[in-house]
């Protein structure tokens, strides 16, 4: 697209709403760190503000993302929007971001961008990339020298407009004063792409398909039937314009990969408050992020809060709403309801706890049925981690099996859901109510087997999952991100990459810390036995008295990983993972779950 073709396009209304709305802004990005002057280095964003007097500013709340800034919510997703509380609700509302209505009318003002190459902002659409991060760099200084702007600027948003919180927080750009990543990964690799090295293509597929690609810059009448302002670009020119997600994580796959190590950041440069808001239920997306994101931020206020419930509706509860706002008054105007700019005045960490069975994607029920805690850390410092040991008799108990002789456990290689072959090992109903709060590790020994129809097999992906089974025998089931479903807690590991670097100031007991640098990928030999340790992610539960829990073992994707496979062809080829696995056990080779148990407090 040529430079003479990019418009100005910016519209203002004062009038039909209860705020002065800027629509198509155009920002000036930096291209190599230098402003270009050019028309097509911009990105453009809406711009709602509150109506007052005449140089009066306002603290400013911003998002950039991929979604588009002008899609209405109702249209995006209209069961969803449906469901929205009405006080979160407005003409303007827009997907996973703050309501310019309610905002407003408290004294903000709501800055909404749409990423490089998205909606109305020309360029490459590369979305979670370094350069992105760096336009994300420049919208924040934009906004807090604007006239209409106190010079205070705010993130908040749900999911990607979490995500991308964390890494433009690490570049400190003037003006950048807290931010809310409500449910939003931190670590693109270990928490999004490549989960304990094994590449997650189910979600990433229906994402970047269904809420990227159709919201691409210059499509002409796409799905969301939004004029691009500076002309149509055809279906060749956009293909040439887009680095497609699913192809780059399909072929890169180690850490050091320019494709992962240009994202690279470091959470301890984060300076800001922080509100980390975390969902127990999203276990294959958001969660470890947003819990890791909070443990290594290096801002002296941060805190930890968790939710359940879909990822698309608590951000709009009142509660949760009424949270955010303590928060963000307290650095944006100067109005500490709550004590959050004290240290220590507000506990570190809000937990949400877990017990009984509610059932799945009740919204109301789920708002109001677990108690909330507050604690001073994170992980809780009293926790007992607690191995409980398997056995080949698939039980899972406190007392170490006495094996006398060895024994396995075969299993077909190479499943996926609703094929994967699996183990569940289960405890003996507990005697008393037990809580469990904090990370998992399962210590498994594992080797690979050669067959008739793979004699050169080199490689075990395992997939573990942690479940929870009420008094009465049923499996209680959470609501997952997209209410579906889930289980206590997943976990992966792909056994070439099974190495950790117990130097890494990182690595903990309870959470081991990998590398994934190509140079970490070991041999895996058929015969071979392997004792490696798999990261599941943290959980919480109050199990019941006569309640029970169980570890699945398994060869792919386990029952309720709904949208969230790991089953790319390429990525997990026959010829590498196929044959037969073995989990060992004797004499001298335990495998055990180290649990991370809760007692009460004292007094």
């Amino acid at each position: 697209m040529m430079a003479s073709s990019i418009k100005d396009a910016c519209t203002i209304d004062t009038e039909s709403y209860p705020y002065i709305y800027e629509q198509n802004v155009a920002i000036p990005i930096k291209i190599d760190g230098q402003h270009t002057g050019q028309p097509q280095d911009i990105v453009r964003c809406n711009v709602y503000r509150p109506k007052g007097p005449e140089k009066t500013t306002y603290p400013v709340l911003l998002t950039y993302g991929p979604y588009g800034k002008d899609v209405p919510y109702e249209v995006f997703h209209p069961a969803s929007f449906a469901e929205v509380d009405p006080g979160q609700k407005s003409e303007h509302s827009c997907w996973e971001t703050p309501d310019p209505l309610y905002w407003t009318s408290h004294g903000y003002a709501v800055v909404r961008a749409d990423e490089r190459g998205t909606g109305q902002s020309p360029g490459v659409l590369d979305t979670m990339s370094r350069a992105t991060s760096e336009v994300f760099f420049d919208v924040v200084e934009w906004a807090a020298v604007q006239p209409w702007s106190s010079g205070k600027t705010a993130l908040l948003g749900v999911s990607y407009y979490a995500g991308s919180q964390w890494r433009v927080a690490a570049r400190r750009p003037k003006g950048l004063t807290a931010i809310v990543p409500w449910e939003g990964m931190s670590d693109y690799y270990r928490d999004r792409c490549r989960q304990g090295g094994i590449f997650e293509n189910g979600f990433i597929f229906f994402w970047w398909n269904r809420q990227v690609v159709s919201n691409q810059y210059g499509i002409p009448n796409g799905k969301w039937k939004i004029e691009p302002v500076d002309g149509p670009i055809s279906d060749e020119r956009r293909a040439e314009l887009r680095n497609d997600q699913v192809v780059d994580n399909a072929s890169n796959k180690f850490r050091d990969d320019q494709y992962y190590s240009s994202k690279e950041y470091a959470l301890e440069d984060i300076e800001v408050p922080v509100l980390s808001v975390a969902n127990w239920g999203g276990i294959t997306v958001h969660l470890r992020g947003n819990v890791e994101g909070y443990t290594h931020a290096g801002s002296k206020l941060k805190y930890l809060r968790f939710i359940t419930g879909r990822h698309d509706l608590p951000f709009f509860y009142p509660e949760e709403v009424e949270i955010q706002r303590s928060f963000l008054d307290a650095f944006l105007r100067n109005d500490d309801r709550e004590g959050w700019s004290i240290p220590g005045k507000v506990p570190a960490v809000d937990l949400l706890l877990r017990k009984g069975n509610i059932g799945v994607n009740k919204t109301e029920t789920e708002r109001f049925a677990f108690k909330r805690r507050h604690e001073n850390e994170w992980p809780i410092a009293r926790t007992k981690y607690t191995p409980f040991y398997m056995t080949p008799n698939l039980e899972l108990g406190m007392q170490k099996p006495d094996l006398t002789t060895p024994a396995t456990l075969r299993y077909q290689a190479l499943g996926s859901e609703g094929n994967a072959q699996s183990f569940k090992f289960m405890t003996a109903p507990f005697k008393q109510e037990t809580e469990i709060t904090g990370h998992v590790v399962a210590h498994i020994n594992v080797s690979l087997e050669a067959t008739a129809d793979n004699k050169n097999p080199s490689d075990i992906d395992i997939f573990a999952t942690l479940r929870h089974i009420a008094p009465d025998g049923a499996e209680v089931l959470y609501t997952g991100s997209a209410g579906d479903p889930v289980p206590l807690c997943n976990g992966w590991l792909r056994v070439s990459l099974r190495k950790v670097n117990e130097s890494h100031p990182r690595h903990r007991a309870w959470l081991p810390q990998r590398d994934y640098l190509r140079s970490d990928a070991q041999p895996v030999r058929p015969g071979e036995v392997y004792g490696v340790d798999v990261e599941l992610w943290p959980t919480n539960v109050v199990v019941e008295e006569g309640g029970r829990l169980a570890l699945e073992i398994g060869s792919g994707d386990l029952k309720n990983a709904g949208l969230f496979k790991h089953d790319h062809p390429e990525d997990r080829p026959v010829s590498t993972f196929g044959g037969a696995n073995h989990i060992h056990f004797g004499p001298s080779v335990e495998n055990y779950v180290t649990l991370p148990i809760i007692p009460p407090r004292e007094g």
